[in-house]
């Protein structure tokens, strides 16, 4: 399917700003960008560059006053999700050396916890694509999903605790439970067609048989739809804009992804 997506975000600026800001999709295998806009008013000079998980960032110095980034984009993406059940564990040995640092414990997914856990969630289930769809479905089941709950980051840890987050806390939980099975996982960051309410959405990956699946808790049945934006260890890797200085918060934000066709012709 053909999507337009969009983000408008204005900020209220007290001195000048260092800000890398992370907006830009990068075509790959699961979607393909046609066309792209990035306007910032006022403008200013923007350095352009690669991070270590190959997102697309950008450095820049805000001014002071009202700053604004709007960025817009034609992508096409997959009509459906692509679902293994079955698809094997991957061994440590034959993983590809980019993937092994989504092995281990991170800031926000302390998967060195949750063995046992994850032990007992998936103990009936085939090593791999099988073991994560537990995951997926425990969380769906366990941990409340509950939009707008949170505008921080918090770890695995606190959500298994707390039982309830945003998309992005149930995945730093599947993530960590993923790890602790020795199956890699990263968080994802970008937009999803039809979600309600509609806002930057967040999901998990994780490498078995051999590739990338996607997995996402907060969403009672996998469709087509999702544009990544960016990939990381978690929420501290993916964050859209990081800001330094005193803090500053959008004073808008609005987000859109619209259906441009259904699929190709």
């Amino acid at each position: 399917m053909w999507l337009r997506t969009s983000c408008d975000l204005t900020f209220d600026i007290s001195a000048p700003t260092p800000f890398i800001l992370m907006l830009r999709l990068r075509s790959g295998a699961q979607q393909w960008v046609a066309s792209e806009e990035y306007r910032l008013r006022p403008s200013v000079p923007v350095y352009e560059f690669t991070d270590s998980y190959g997102n697309l960032c950008q450095r820049l110095t805000a001014p002071p006053g009202a700053f604004a980034v709007y960025t817009s984009a034609n992508v096409r993406t997959s009509d459906q999700v692509d679902q293994a059940p079955g698809a094997p564990f991957v061994e440590i040995e034959y993983l590809p050396d980019s993937v092994l640092s989504y092995l281990l414990p991170s800031r926000y997914c302390e998967s060195d916890r949750f063995g046992q856990m994850a032990t007992s969630i998936s103990a009936s289930y085939q090593p791999g694509y099988d073991q994560v769809k537990a995951i997926e479905t425990w969380l769906r089941l366990n941990i409340r999903y509950v939009p707008g709950s949170s505008d921080i980051p918090v770890s695995a840890s606190e959500v298994n605790a707390r039982q309830s987050g945003v998309c992005r806390d149930l995945s730093h939980l599947g993530i960590a439970l993923c790890r602790s099975l020795s199956i890699p996982a990263r968080l994802v960051v970008g937009y999803l067609y039809g979600l309600e309410p509609m806002d930057l959405h967040a999901w998990f990956e994780a490498y078995v048989g051999g590739r990338w699946y996607t997995f996402d808790a907060t969403q009672a049945q996998l469709h087509g739809g999702y544009v990544a934006i960016g990939y990381g260890r978690d929420a501290a890797d993916v964050a859209i804009y990081n800001q330094f200085g005193p803090s500053v918060y959008p004073v808008t934000q609005h987000i859109q992804v619209q259906l441009i066709q259904e699929r190709d012709a």
